[in-house]
Parts: structure tokens; sequence; C-alpha cells
């Protein structure tokens, strides 16, 4: 135990590991917000297409996930970083948009309405009425997908190469290449 958390290795990695989950859980909420404000407010032809593909792309195998971006990301963001926290945001925004969406879609408008009569910016009603409504909803997604990307192997297996590896992928490495 003390080597192994003495080791500078075991440190680089649980760091990855804590960053690249922090920015993809970040990023997916800030992607995410846009189609469950959608979702939830409007009726529009394809809602339900853009819902059942997102949830599609959930239920997918995370390698077939990160397969697709390996064929489809240019070779500079290729086993990059940024692979990863695209596939991670891509991955889990069905959970931002059912989470919020569904605490979004009954909040009622009178606020807003009432916020606009006395002034209120689109922005300013959105960040004082809106979002500390959606709180604790924006809060479970956030810690849902924090936690998968957190626990993420094959996005990070696939997408990483040799040089980034999260705590399951380093336990994967040692288990079968190192015995």
């Amino acid at each position: 135990i003390t080597d192994t958390l003495g080791s500078a290795r075991t440190w680089r990695v649980a760091w990855f590991t804590l960053w690249q989950a922090v920015a993809s859980t970040l990023v997916t909420l800030v992607v995410g917000l846009v189609p469950a404000w959608a979702t939830s407010r409007f009726s529009f032809p394809g809602r339900r297409v853009l819902t059942a593909t997102l949830t599609a792309v959930f239920v997918l195998p995370t390698v077939v996930v990160g397969a697709a971006f390996v064929a489809l990301l240019p070779e500079s963001l290729d086993r990059s970083v940024w692979a990863i926290v695209g596939a991670h945001t891509v991955f889990n925004l069905a959970v931002v948009v059912r989470v919020v969406g569904a605490a979004w879609a009954p909040l009622p408008h009178d606020l807003e309405h009432a916020a606009a009569t006395l002034g209120a910016s689109p922005w300013r009603r959105f960040a004082l009425i809106t979002v500390p409504l959606l709180g604790p909803s924006i809060a479970a997604a956030a810690g849902i997908v924090f936690l998968f990307t957190f626990t993420s192997f094959g996005v990070v297996r696939v997408l990483g190469g040799v040089g980034r590896a999260t705590i399951e992928v380093e336990v994967w490495r040692r288990a079968t290449q190192l015995g």
C-alpha cells in the first residue's frame, strides 16, 4: 500500500481521473442545458426523435462511442484529452436532458414573465429565477455525470492512448499487462 500511495504515477493517474471527470461534467452540463431547455419548453417536430437519439447514444457501449470518435475525429484530436471530454459529453447528454428537462418542464412561466415586466433581461431571469429552481436537478445530473466520467473505462481506454489512464484503466493495465 505504501509503495502504491508513494508512487508519483499513482497520483498522476488519480489527478487525471479527477480533473477529466470534472471537465467532462462541466462541459456536459453546459452543452446539455440547451437541449434540456428546448425539449422541456417547446413542442416541435422531431422533439421525440432528439430525445430518443440522445438516449440511444447513452445506452451504447462505451467502446462503441469511443470507436466512433476515433473514426470521426481529425488526427490532431485523436487520442487527446479533448477527445475524451467530447466523448463523455456526447455519451452523457441524455442524463442532463432527462434529469434537468424533467424538472424544467413544469416550472411556471409566470415568474419569468413577472421578472420581464419588471425589466429583467433574459440572462438575469435565467440566473435569478430558473437556475435556483433547477438547482437540485442540475446538481443531481452533475453528480450522475461525474460518477459516470470518473469511473469511465471504455472511453478512456479507446481514446486515451498510452499516456492517459484513469484509475480504472490503470487497474486494468496492471492486472492484464503487469500481472
